[in-house]
């Protein structure tokens, strides 16, 4: 037999381990009532698209007028053509010589292409104006490169007569380097909407910024057997030339669409090609993939 202080004592310990499954059973259905309501709310704006800038119009596709910004990230493949970039260095070097004047080793292709592969980091802010699902926009960028630091040497080696009846023999030696440190790009856009999906060709101008350095060995000397002195040389001469941040412009082209996720968020995939005007005769353009996250304001 219990007694009745034992019966009441099982009794409360009994009552407080209820109250104490009863209080977390409480929280968690409060909890998932909660997000009910807010998953009922957030699908109530979802459907709702009227005002929301970025949902499907009566029409069945979206609205993309207006500000928008965000970020990307992308793969380049940069082409950099070192031919003639010691050219300016060369003429110096022959200055004055027949041998300039007549074979313009200056001219010559001394150094190769050169291709290297690296990563970007952008952002870009752009304004939108939709008649329908014409899209017409404009749009800045800056990308930040890395890895993109490239080069070249080459030596070559000919001999040619001149109309002083020399043979001479020409002899150069050539290094180049170039990187691309970052660009931006500033354009035009022309989009045509379909559902939540945007598709749109890009053109615009571009401005890079490099650093560069090249440098050069010639070394001349000729044989004849009617001119006086029957020889000459060998004589060499080296020039240099190197900038940090030297701009240059140029142009960029591009295709890319953008996909409504949200009423203010899109996706964005893209490939652009921007060709850089040459800079001490180096010549640059890069080929890059990217997709990025923007918002609609």
């Amino acid at each position: 037999m219990i007694c009745p202080r034992t019966a009441s004592a099982s009794a409360y310990r009994g009552q407080r381990s209820a109250r104490r499954c009863v209080r977390p059973l409480g929280v968690c259905a409060a909890a998932f009532l909660l997000t009910l309501a807010f998953a009922a709310r957030a699908s109530a704006d979802w459907l709702d698209t009227t005002g929301l800038r970025g949902t499907l119009s009566p029409q069945g596709y979206s609205r993309w007028d207006g500000l928008n910004a965000g970020a990307t990230f992308g793969l380049s493949n940069m082409n950099t053509d070192f031919g003639s970039s010691a050219g300016s260095l060369i003429a110096y070097s022959l200055r004055n010589t027949t041998v300039e004047a007549e074979l313009a080793p200056s001219s010559w292709t001394t150094l190769p292409n050169s291709t290297t592969n690296g990563r970007q980091y952008g952002a870009f802010i752009g304004y939108n104006m939709q008649w329908d699902q014409l899209v017409i926009g404009f749009q800045g960028a800056y990308n930040r490169v890395s890895s993109s630091e490239t080069g070249a040497a080459d030596h070559i080696n000919r001999i040619a007569t001149t109309s002083d009846t020399y043979a001479n023999t020409i002899d150069i030696t050539a290094q180049s380097s170039s990187q691309l440190i970052d660009y931006a790009t500033f354009g035009a856009r022309l989009g045509y909407a379909m559902g939540q999906f945007l598709p749109y060709a890009v053109i615009a101008g571009a401005a890079g910024r490099f650093n560069y350095s090249i440098s050069e060995t010639t070394t001349v000397s000729g044989t004849s057997a009617t001119a006086t002195p029957a020889t000459y040389g060998p004589n060499t001469d080296s020039q240099s030339s190197s900038k940090n941040n030297a701009v240059v412009g140029g142009f960029m082209v591009g295709l890319g669409m953008d996909v409504a996720v949200l009423p203010n968020v899109f996706l964005r995939a893209e490939w652009e090609f921007v060709a850089f005007a040459p800079v001490s005769g180096i010549r640059t353009d890069i080929n890059t993939g990217r997709v990025g996250l923007g918002i609609k304001f």
